[in-house]
């Protein structure tokens, strides 16, 4: 069944059109990006599926149900997660504190729980530091799991994103240029990170990216935005065939370079 169905959204702020009937399907267990210049609507698209914005018009289907116009918090329980452009991380706690806090959802213990501590409170907590430290180690933090958060170098702190993204045990996670500001060594430790994500954990990945070579390597499909429309889909060789996408975003020369290779394909179960 498909993941995730986005159907004829609309969302307008004021007089300006950010989104205009954007149709977008997600299928299970791939990696599927969104790219665009700057005010495409990639990131209002992201809001519209978290629910930061409520569309004015359009449905979106989250596993066959409606999820338009719920609070985040409830999109969230769904089981849909994200990271954003700008960091936000809790910088002055630690790097397992923060993976935590991306667990509360899944903790039952309330404040009369916290403060008479029961076993089964304690219980919990051992769990939920078990299965923290197992993300963490995922994403290859485990080693730093007491470094306060601000403390972490800027690739580090990206991947953290992710680790408390993670922690909410979504189906769907929604990257919003996670390579950004990276060099070259963080993006392709992101990249493969990424990769596992879809391959070892079996999660979707909706991704905005502005590194067109990490685009164009780890993609299964790929949309295309402009000025809130959908103007291209189809996979890499797809879109780096298309003229207008290559003239309006990759560059005239990006069909034939050799500077994006092919991505690599998702796992098969033998």
């Amino acid at each position: 069944m498909t993941l995730l169905i986005a159907r004829n959204i609309k969302k307008r702020f004021g007089g300006l059109q950010a989104l205009t009937t954007l149709d977008v399907t997600v299928e299970p267990k791939s990696i599927h990006s969104v790219i665009g210049p700057n005010g495409a609507g990639k990131t209002t698209f992201f809001n519209c599926l978290t629910g930061f914005y409520k569309p004015e018009e359009g449905e979106i289907l989250f596993e066959g149900r409606a999820i338009q116009g719920m609070p985040p918090d409830r999109v969230a329980s769904r089981g849909i997660s994200r990271t954003y452009q700008n960091i936000r991380l809790f910088s002055n706690v630690t790097v397992l504190e923060n993976v935590l806090v991306g667990m509360h959802r899944h903790l039952h213990t309330g404040w009369f729980g916290a403060v008479i501590r029961p076993p089964t409170v304690r219980r919990e907590e051992v769990a939920a530091n078990d299965e923290a430290m197992r993300i963490l180690k995922f994403v290859d933090l485990d080693k730093k799991a007491d470094f306060v958060a601000k403390n972490l170098p800027y690739g580090e702190q990206r991947r953290l994103e992710i680790a408390r993204a993670l922690a909410s045990k979504p189906t769907l996670i929604l990257l919003d240029e996670p390579t950004a500001g990276m060099n070259p060594k963080e993006t392709e430790d992101t990249t493969d990170l990424i990769r596992r994500l879809r391959d070892d954990l079996g999660i979707t990945v909706l991704l905005i990216e502005h590194d067109m070579k990490v685009v164009m390597n780890i993609s299964d499909l790929i949309t295309v935005l402009d000025f809130g429309k959908k103007i291209a889909e189809g996979d890499s060789l797809a879109i780096r065939s298309d003229t207008h996408v290559i003239e309006a975003y990759l560059g005239r020369g990006a069909a034939t370079g050799d500077s994006y290779g092919a991505k690599t394909p998702a796992k098969t179960e033998a």
